[in-house]
């Protein structure tokens, strides 16, 4: 008996090649597609599980999506893991920066509490030699007035009083000079808007008075603080026609 078969001619160019099914061992029908053409005209085939055959460029979606959930599963599985008792390892991952963190505070702290600086450390009654420095400033906010010419009259020791205690105040919170300051005065107001002439008192222990006297209380220092002081007055909203103003132009000190 004869058997005719009929012979039937296939494109294998553009699209046709990746819509072509191949027939595998069992008689099933299964498409492959690849991700361009060329992957199916250059790549070999190979045996799938089945017995079907696949080329060796393409990689099924499920393959893919199952490789992935099986990764997180043992991530998922190792992280559960037991390492102490009821310690899991995702608890000490959780616990570890907590506590590196609370170390470096606890540090940061203990060390600041036992740190001394020596240089804040001194004794003011070994502070006996005195150290004097005389200077006049001028107040433009103020008219000068007969009371003023006596130290004594109201008005001439309610001035004289605001004055000295900004003066202390200036000096005192200054970290270089306020341990050595002693006393500011106010000795003498004249004429001129009114001028007033004042005396400022330093202390210092004898054995660093040379040093100091070239150094943390010479008079370009003691001047210097002062004179900040008074170019800064209008930045914190001290204006030229108060009674407090002190004219930084007019500042003298020897």
């Amino acid at each position: 008996m004869t058997t005719d078969f009929e012979m039937q001619a296939f494109k294998t160019n553009g699209s046709d090649a990746v819509g072509r099914s191949l027939t595998t061992g069992n008689g099933a029908n299964h498409a492959y597609r690849c991700r361009d053409e060329g992957s199916v005209l250059l790549s070999a085939q190979r045996n799938g599980h089945s017995g079907e055959t696949m080329p060796s460029g393409c990689v099924t979606a499920e393959a893919f999506a199952g490789s992935k959930e099986s990764a997180a599963h043992k991530v998922k599985r190792e992280l559960s893991e037991a390492v102490c008792g009821k310690v899991r390892l995702w608890m000490l991952l959780v616990l570890l920066p907590v506590v590196i963190v609370a170390v470096v505070l606890i540090s940061l702290g203990v060390c600041s509490a036992i740190h001394e600086d020596t240089d804040e450390k001194f004794n003011r009654s070994s502070f006996r030699v005195a150290r004097l420095f005389n200077g006049s400033f001028s107040l433009p906010g103020l008219t000068f007035t007969e009371d003023l010419l006596s130290l004594s009259s109201n008005q001439s020791r309610a001035l004289t009083g605001d004055l000295q205690g900004k003066l202390s105040d200036v000096y005192r919170s200054s970290p270089a000079l306020g341990r050595y300051f002693s006393k500011a005065e106010i000795y003498a107001l004249r004429p001129g808007s009114v001028i007033a002439e004042y005396q400022l008192t330093f202390v210092m222990p004898e054995e660093h008075q040379e040093q100091l006297r070239s150094f943390t209380l010479s008079r370009e220092m003691v001047y210097n603080v002062l004179r900040q002081f008074l170019y800064d007055q209008e930045g914190r909203g001290a204006s030229p026609s108060s009674a407090l103003y002190i004219d930084p132009v007019s500042l003298k000190l020897s």
